[in-house]
């Protein structure tokens, strides 16, 4: 049995994963949230439920008790501290494998027009915290892997590829139900993509913008 703590329980990918790992016999579910009327009745019963915040670290590290691995799906303004804040819970635990939900273009990786645009969307006070908080995950013990989705939409569809942190971001956008799958195959198979961060896309998407912009 492998026992697996989802942070940001209730949002829209932590669901998606939520509802493709639910069946399995070998994964028991901890799902870690602020507001349980987000989280879906369906959902609540498909594993144990924690009301918190990642900022309140007694709590963040008792729950991190007995985990094999955690999926944080967390976002705000101050992602840089959770971030931290999950590594030191994940330490004092020994816990080690993480995945980490980020964004695309934190490296300067993301090239010519969309990358320009993605810098003027995003903005000067997202990229810089989004950046510090996946520094500090490379910088630790962990076996960590960052996933650094392109622009998200909604179809339902399971239709992505995959770039290195060293290689230029392809694509401008892919479905939350893609790096969804890509959660749950690592959660399932967790010796994958340790220690690397990926860039996420839907092929035959390149342009200077998403499709709806």
């Amino acid at each position: 049995m492998r026992n697996v703590l989802i942070l940001g329980a209730s949002g829209k990918i932590a669901l998606l994963v939520e509802e493709m790992l639910h069946s399995r016999t070998d994964i028991h579910l901890t799902l870690y949230l602020r507001h349980l009327s987000k989280l879906p009745d369906k959902n609540q019963a498909w594993g144990q439920v924690i009301l918190g915040d990642v900022m309140d670290t007694k709590l963040l590290t008792q729950a991190m008790e007995h985990q094999d691995l955690v999926y944080a799906n967390l976002a705000g303004e101050n992602i840089f501290q959770q971030a931290q804040n999950v590594v030191t819970a994940m330490q004092q635990q020994q816990v080690r494998r993480l995945i980490w939900i980020s964004t695309l273009g934190i490296y300067n990786e993301v090239p010519g027009n969309f990358g320009k645009w993605n810098n003027k969307m995003l903005g000067e006070s997202y990229l810089p915290n989004y950046k510090k908080a996946a520094a500090t995950i490379e910088a630790s013990n962990l076996d960590y892997t960052i996933i650094r989705p392109a622009w998200l939409q909604d179809l339902d569809e399971v239709d992505y590829e995959i770039t290195t942190k060293d290689e230029p971001f392809k694509g401008t956008e892919v479905s939350r139900k893609s790096v969804a799958s890509l959660v749950t195959k690592i959660i399932t198979q967790p010796q994958q993509y340790i220690q690397q961060s990926l860039g996420v896309n839907k092929p035959h998407t390149a342009g200077e913008r998403p499709s709806w912009y």
